[in-house]
């Protein structure tokens, strides 16, 4: 779903992110897997280390913050597959060792959280989240702000993993969300 047109909401607004997200991340694995092993698991000096340290990353606080969102009393149903999986542990934990499983993996996630994320409807976005952060402390946010929180992590961290690929002379080529936002002819 891609923002157009003179009124935009906010639950077109979270489609759209959800479509970069998948879009993205696709581009990034792509580019990742010309990579072998070795390059890919090279501490580069990144907040979590490598390549594959920082993809690992993304995909356990995308699980984190799946699995509070699914909390939401709407009970999104496109959230259940991530219910049931087992929490990770801490924020630098390696899910996975090599690129192709992390991937499949990460194509699954990307697409819960599309399917998710044009379920959401707009009268469900002022609901106040509490859920407990991964040191138990507790917290009460809006929920909308937490998804545009959710996104922004994920690109943030793509920008490392770009960056860290660009060192190793791999090029992802265009990330700009520019990219999927529709020319408007009536401005």
């Amino acid at each position: 779903m891609l923002l157009g047109g003179d009124a935009v909401n906010r639950s077109e607004h979270i489609g759209m992110m959800a479509a970069y997200n998948a879009w993205m991340n696709t581009r990034l694995y792509d580019a990742a897997k010309t990579l072998s092993a070795e390059a890919l698991s090279e501490d580069r000096g990144a907040f979590f280390g490598s390549i594959l340290g920082t993809l690992n990353h993304l995909v356990v606080a995308d699980t984190i913050w799946l699995k509070r969102f699914a909390s939401h009393p709407a009970n999104h149903a496109a959230l259940d597959p991530v219910r049931s999986q087992p929490s990770p542990s801490s924020l630098d934990q390696q899910l996975f060792t090599d690129i192709q499983s992390l991937s499949v993996h990460r194509q699954e996630l990307d697409r819960i959280i599309t399917t998710w994320a044009a379920s959401i409807t707009e009268n469900e976005l002022d609901h106040v989240l509490s859920y407990s952060n991964t040191k138990g402390v507790a917290a009460h946010r809006n929920f909308f702000s937490l998804l545009m929180h959710f996104f922004n992590h994920q690109t943030h961290h793509r920008g490392q993993a770009t960056t860290l690929l660009s060192q190793a002379k791999v090029d992802v080529g265009v990330t700009d969300l520019l990219v999927l936002i529709p020319s408007d002819m009536n401005p």
